[in-house]
């Protein structure tokens, strides 16, 4: 029987409807159905009216189905079918009555006909003919009789099986003998209707309703009532291909686009109904799974017509299942453990179940006859499932930690735990960072615990090599080593941190610390900087209180903390300089902040005199704690060597001579200032020295007060406020270069001032010279810059007026030479392009000078030289402008003849004949050869050199002959037209 041949009209009034007829478990393996056996002529097609399933009413609520009774034959069939009219008869007459019965009735029939017609017709003929009409009454009744005999065995079929209570137990011989017993045939139309009819409620009556799961003997049950019933597979296979028309058909004339969901519905419920088989048929599935349970699924899920995509994720999600049944037990168990050691037992033996279930899988995907397994097997995960969310994924790195924890419980990772690990870590789903940060921290306990156990019990002091002993250990549990690196210095923090909790190391806390470093293998590298963290953290925070205590509290009791703190925590000189420096530098730049946000030099030169004192009374006094030695003692740092000084510029600047070192400022200054931290490494020298000179200007100018009415007045500071600009250039970490240039600067600027107002015209006179003389010594400045700024300013005048008379075109080749034979550096007092245009005006010049001559040495070379502009450059500019004068001079001597000018004639053929020398030029053509020819003759008779009249006879294109011709008539007058004149047009 074809399965895809069983289906039902959906209701037309309810889209909500379910499928009554098609079930995909009615085995068609028997079944051959072709187009032949479709259609058959000795088979009739057989209209079936199929029974509407329970499914197709509208479903009631769940607790309604769960508490309905089980169908009875009487609903699956009907009721009894009760026999009207002649039926009673026919039932209770068998076929050789029935037959007789028919025979006597159609006898009688005739013999009453006959008897009536001679009574009372009187004569043969009406005798036959009543005998005619009664036997025609009488085949008429045993028509009717024998007509009602299939109805009669379709009733007696219907009434036998719905009296059954089980329909399992109609019997295919007695539907025979129903059969039999009234002489139809199986194939009569109305008999194989009522048996279809009956076949077609039974099987809607075995499909369940809803949603409900099948049982898994629907087919077994159908076939057999298929064959209790006597209807072979042509005839099924035709009745549900009708049926199918049917609904097609239906389908095309109402357009019901609810037929085509029912349609999708069914396909879902048959996919559906094969899901819940398997996974019924996966219930018995376990654990201890094996080859033949795989085989088994195989086959089930093929008869079941199952997709493998569907039997995997079934598959998967079954044994995903299998091992969330074992975590939620660990986790119970870990949650609700009251002994640790039974309670954690317990979860490991949890997780190793786990474990070897994926072991188990892992080997039967990779069995010789894995392609016979039911899909899916393979590595268990719990992703998919009740502990894939986040929520849950604390839970499983909980397990996880508990395995770990266990694994190293013996002191040692074997490495099966390793691979049992890392098979765990697939099958919870944990990241590589996630895993790895709990086994970290695990196996670090443990790493701690063993090296613990192994200093205590001296097995690591006795160990020959104590880095192999180490790496050993870290093999074991199967620990990074850098990881333990990290660990061994937290171990020597640790201790350092204990040792130094009174404030300073003792001889037998160096020895401790000493021992514990050999024995972990810490680099002396990594010890230096514990120690520069720790100890030097301790010690940061003494120099911060001390510095905090400002200028007056600065006592004993501070230096002795400082010492204590300098000196007992065993930090070099070094490490305590670079930590009281980094204090001490946030210190000046914080004086500095505020110096730079003062509104007038006054009041920043003040806020840097508060920093000198601060640096003279506190840092000094701290220097000196640090190295303990005394403040009185001159720094050595302060002392600059000898050949860092030019004595002669220290004396001729009046300022810098004040602050120059030596006995005479040491005297003024008493007590030295530490020079060791400076402010070089935090503020550019550009802000260094613009507050070294806001400090020199206070020094110079003193201290200005302002009063009402917009006056001020000027109080002069004596030379004291000299010692403390010395100081203040020790602070801002300043050179002695660096220190000459700030005073020499600002003598250069306050001569510049005045000398620039003596200079206006830029004419430098004896009485001026005298004047700026005056001028120097007042300010202090060496000669050699006084000279240099009188010199720049002479040069820039000077350059001003050069720049307006070459751009006015007063300045020629000749005067730029001669400037330049006089030292004046034309270079930087006439721009390159004014230059350039002075070279281009030049070869202009030599290009229209009518001579013809055109010197390459001096055009190339000298002249570009003398400018000093670019030789390439000049070149191009040379033949772009001879370029252009070649046939302008040509136009202009024709114009020039025509006009009976022969000396500009001759001028500008010259002027050409320059221009082809700078240009090699092709010969040229003219609208008019006569006036060529013209030309010729007038330059030929200002007596040229032969080469230049040869060169003119190639430009102008004129033959030899012509040349000729031209020589021999050149003292001849020439005349045009009828006037006489001098030249021939």
């Amino acid at each position: 029987m074809n399965p895809a041949m069983l289906s039902v009209t959906p209701s037309s009034s309810s889209s909500a409807s379910t499928p009554a007829l098609f079930s995909p478990f009615i085995n068609p393996s028997p079944l051959r159905l072709t187009p032949s056996s479709l259609s058959l002529p000795s088979r009739r097609r057989v209209r079936v009216s199929v029974p509407r399933n329970s499914a197709d009413v509208s479903p009631p609520d769940d607790s309604a189905a769960s508490a309905a009774p089980p169908a009875t034959t009487t609903s699956v069939f009907g009721e009894r079918k009760e026999l009207t009219g002649i039926q009673p008869l026919v039932d209770g007459l068998s076929p050789p009555l029935r037959l007789a019965s028919s025979a006597v009735i159609l006898a009688g029939a005739v013999a009453a006909g006959y008897g009536l017609g001679l009574r009372f017709g009187g004569n043969r003929n009406l005798a036959l003919g009543g005998a005619a009409a009664m036997g025609a009454a009488g085949g008429a009744m045993v028509y009717a009789l024998n007509a009602a005999v299939p109805e009669v065995a379709a009733a007696s079929l219907h009434n036998y099986v719905a009296g059954f209570d089980d329909p399992g137990a109609v019997k295919k011989e007695e539907i025979e003998q129903i059969a039999k017993k009234y002489g139809v045939s199986k194939t009569d139309q109305v008999f194989s209707a009522e048996l279809a009819e009956l076949y077609c409620r039974f099987v809607s009556s075995v499909l369940p309703p809803g949603s409900e799961d099948l049982k898994g003997n629907e087919v077994e049950t159908i076939i057999n009532f298929k064959n209790a019933l006597g209807i072979d597979d042509p005839d099924a296979a035709a009745m549900h291909m009708e049926i199918g028309r049917r609904i097609f058909r239906q389908r095309l004339e109402t357009g019901d686009r609810d037929g085509d969901v029912e349609q999708r519905r069914v396909e879902i419920s048959i996919r559906d109904n094969a899901q819940r088989l398997y996974a019924s048929k996966l219930k018995s599935v376990g654990r201890d799974i094996d080859a033949e349970q795989l085989v088994n699924l195989r086959e089930s899920q093929l008869s079941y017509k199952l997709s493998d995509e569907l039997a995997e994720d079934l598959f998967r999600n079954h044994t995903r299942k299998l091992i969330e049944g074992n975590i939620s037990v660990a986790l119970d168990i870990l949650k609700t453990r009251t002994k640790a050691a039974t309670g954690l037992k317990q979860v490991v033996e949890e997780i190793d179940v786990i474990l070897a279930f994926n072991d188990k899988l892992i080997s039967l995907k990779n069995h010789a006859d894995a392609d016979r397994f039911a899909r899916g097997v393979g590595p268990v995960s719990v992703l998919g499932g009740e502990y894939a969310s986040d929520r849950k994924m604390d839970d499983l790195k909980l397990l996880y930690r508990v395995y770990v924890t266990d694994a190293l419980s013996g002191g040692q990772m074997e490495d099966s735990k390793v691979a049992s690990l890392n098979q765990l870590k697939n099958i919870f789903g944990l990241g590589k960072r996630e895993s790895e940060a709990i086994t970290l921290e695990v196996t670090s306990k443990v790493y701690r615990k063993r090296l613990s156990q192994a200093v205590s019990g001296g097995d690591l002091e006795v160990a020959d090599s104590k880095a192999a002993f180490l790496q050993n250990l870290c093999e074991e549990l199967h620990f990074d080593p850098l990881k333990a690196k990290e660990i061994h210095e937290e171990i020597y923090r640790q201790k350092l941190q204990q040792c130094i909790a009174d404030g300073e190391l003792s001889e037998a806390n160096v020895k401790s610390l000493l021992r514990l470093r050999v024995m972990l293998c810490i680099p002396e590298q990594t010890i230096e900087a514990a120690h520069a963290d720790i100890c030097g953290g301790l010690f940061e925070k003494v120099v911060k209180d001390a510095i905090a205590s400002g200028i007056d509290g600065y006592d004993m009791d501070v230096r002795k903390a400082v010492r204590k703190a300098a000196h007992g925590l065993k930090l070099s000189r070094e490490a305590a300089m670079s930590i009281a420096s980094k204090a001490v530098r946030k210190i000046f730049v914080t004086y500095v902040k505020r110096a730079r946000s003062s509104d007038n030099r006054t009041e920043s030169a003040k806020e840097l005199k508060k920093m000198i004192a601060f640096n003279s009374l506190v840092v000094t006094e701290l220097v000196a704690d640090i190295k303990g030695e005394s403040s009185d003692i001159k720094p050595e740092e302060a002392v600059k060597e000898d050949d860092e000084w030019d004595e002669e510029e220290w004396e001729s600047l009046e300022s810098l001579k004040k602050v120059k070192p030596g006995e005479e400022l040491d005297a003024k200054i008493g007590k030295p200032g530490q020079s060791e931290i400076t402010l070089k490494d935090d503020l550019p020298l550009r802000e260094r020295t613009d507050l070294y000179k806001t400090y020199l200007l206070y020094c110079l100018t003193g201290e200005v007060t302002r009063i009402p009415f917009g006056a001020q007045i000027t109080t002069k500071k004596d030379d004291s406020e000299f010692v403390f600009l010395s100081q203040l250039g020790n602070i801002l970490g300043l050179t002695v270069k660096e220190i000459v240039d700030v005073h020499r600067g600002l003598a250069e600027q306050a001569f510049r001032q005045q000398a620039e107002v003596i200079l206006a015209d830029g004419q430098l006179t004896k009485a001026r010279v005298e004047q700026l003389d005056e001028v120097q010594k007042q300010v202090g400045l060496p000669a050699e810059y006084a000279q240099k700024v009188i010199k720049n300013i002479t040069t820039t005048k000077m350059a001003a007026a050069l720049e307006t008379a070459v751009a006015r075109g007063r300045l020629n080749l000749k005067q730029i030479r001669e400037l330049k034979e006089a030292n004046v550096e034309i270079d930087s007092m006439i721009s390159e392009k004014l230059r350039e245009n002075l070279f281009k005006k030049t070869i202009d010049e030599i290009f229209s000078s009518g001579t013809g001559e055109f010197d390459e040495v001096e055009v190339y070379e000298k002249i570009p030289a003398d400018l000093n502009i670019n030789v390439d450059k000049a070149k191009g500019v040379v033949h772009e402008l001879a370029r252009s004068r070649l046939s302008n001079s040509l136009i202009q001597a024709v114009a020039l003849l025509r006009q009976r000018n022969r000396a500009g004639v001759v001028s500008a053929l010259n002027d050409m004949l320059a221009s082809d020398k700078a240009v090699p030029a092709e010969p040229m053509t003219w609208e008019v050869p006569e006036e060529l020819s013209d030309l010729f003759t007038i330059y030929m008779r200002s007596d040229p050199a032969p080469e230049k009249l040869s060169r003119l006879q190639y430009l102008l294109g004129l033959s030899d002959s012509t040349a000729a011709a031209l020589r021999d008539v050149k003292d001849q007058v020439l005349s045009v037209g009828a006037e006489e004149e001098e030249f021939a047009f």
